[in-house]
């Protein structure tokens, strides 16, 4: 089928990888390198961070909850010292490539949030806040998972954005840094794009997509 919507993370698409933020403060920390997503990837559905996207948990419960999964790790991490390294510098690139995308095709974004930083990127700070609130009204349509109380892995979420484009999942094109996300998309029959760097995501997407993104 004809590509006709694009369906995009923010996250690390639009921002640089928060992966990079982790690793950053683990090496500060003296903490053994990927220690926060070890904590992330134990029950998957049902930890701290899965609880806080799905707004089932306030930041406090995160703070408190995730201190005894990182301790159970043998790595004591407060909550409260993660959610600042959420928000990544905006790529423009991507802003541009999404811009090109909307004059052609329908757009949309998926993102796993939390009720923390400012505005639906969880911003750490007014500058960072201020960049990315240009982006969010070129969407078509924004599922945030703190509002609809789904987040991706599952499937639901990308069925609902779907139906809030007009679209069948066949002619759906989904960018995601995280491949655990992009398997139901594909599974569904979205052409999936996982995102490793922005060189590489625009790479992907052209040849997808037909059209030429500025660098």
């Amino acid at each position: 089928m004809a590509i006709e919507a694009v369906i995009w993370d923010f996250g690390g698409v639009f921002t640089s990888s928060p992966f990079e933020a982790f690793n950053r403060f683990e090496a500060d920390r003296g903490l053994p390198h990927d220690l926060i997503r070890s904590v992330n990837r134990i029950n998957p559905d049902g930890n701290a961070w899965a609880l806080f996207e799905r707004t089932e948990i306030d930041a406090e419960g995160f703070d408190r909850l995730f201190l005894e999964e990182s301790t159970a790790l043998g790595h004591p991490v407060r909550g409260a010292d993660v959610l600042p390294l959420i928000s990544g510098q905006v790529r423009p690139a991507m802003v541009g490539a999404l811009t090109a995308c909307k004059a052609r095709f329908k757009v949309g974004c998926i993102t796993n949030n939390m009720a923390t930083g400012k505005g639906a990127s969880m911003a750490a700070d007014e500058d960072k806040a201020s960049a990315v609130a240009a982006i969010f009204p070129l969407f078509d349509a924004i599922i945030e998972s703190s509002k609809s109380g789904v987040r991706k892995p599952d499937p639901r979420i990308y069925l609902m954005m779907c139906e809030m484009l007009s679209v069948k999942p066949q002619t759906c094109i989904y960018l995601d840094d995280l491949g655990v996300n992009c398997k139901p998309a594909a599974q569904l029959g979205m052409t999936a794009i996982k995102v490793t760097g922005e060189t590489q995501a625009l790479d992907d997407l052209e040849r997808v997509t037909g059209l030429t993104f500025a660098r």
